[in-house]
């Protein structure tokens, strides 16, 4: 997987990354607090392979 770094940080991050912005708005109603947490962390457990 291609990686990046972030600013002067260091921080190194895959180059694919999770779009959030259908979470707020814009793709209809948004879906309930827990269920986008829910979501967030299984992308957070994928990203770790």
């Amino acid at each position: 997987m291609k990686k990046r770094i972030l600013g002067n940080s260091g921080l190194e991050v895959s180059a694919l990354g999770l779009g959030c912005m259908g979470m707020s708005f814009s793709y209809g109603p948004p879906k309930g607090r827990q269920e986008m947490i829910a979501l967030m962390r299984t992308a957070v457990e994928r990203g770790r392979s």
